[in-house]
């Protein structure tokens, strides 16, 4: 009796197949750009997925100014930090964030969607947000991303 083995791929493998994605991030919801960045980081995407390798895709991510945001969140949505001195917190809301960093709610959004680890901060590092088009990554020839047909496979319809 022959028994079938699980394949999984090894770490050459896995870092074989890296694409670069290009999204234009204009007029896209903040929490779907990020969890759609998140996944392709990831590489969830892909059907040699293995959780604790690094098998995503770099990702280039453009017009991360001109996003938007549902509801009242550009009012309301607070980013908070604290400097562990007495009196030393903030609070900043996400318009005048935006103001001073166009492409830190994106960054900070998927930052949030990535594991808390060493493989974390590595897929991190695969993301290069810019506030408008111009982009330093031509080289790298990214694809671009066709955002309807990725809510199409994940099952999103909106």
């Amino acid at each position: 009796m022959m028994q079938q083995k699980t394949w999984t791929p090894k770490g050459a493998e896995a870092a074989a197949s890296r694409r670069w994605h290009l999204i234009d991030a204009k007029g896209q919801t903040l929490g779907r750009v990020a969890g759609l960045i998140a996944r392709l980081l990831r590489g969830k995407h892909k059907p040699n997925f293995t959780p604790h390798l690094d098998c995503g895709d770099f990702v280039v991510v453009i017009n991360a100014s001109e996003m938007v945001v549902t509801g009242k969140k550009m009012q309301q949505k607070m980013y908070y930090r604290h400097s562990n001195y007495p009196g030393g917190f903030r609070a900043v809301a996400l318009q005048d964030h935006i103001k001073k960093h166009p492409t830190g709610p994106i960054e900070r959004a998927v930052r949030g969607m990535l594991p808390r680890n060493n493989m974390g901060d590595n897929l991190y590092r695969k993301l290069h947000v810019y506030a408008g088009t111009n982009h330093p990554h031509a080289a790298q020839s990214p694809t671009p991303y066709d955002m309807v047909l990725a809510a199409a496979e994940t099952g999103q319809n909106r």
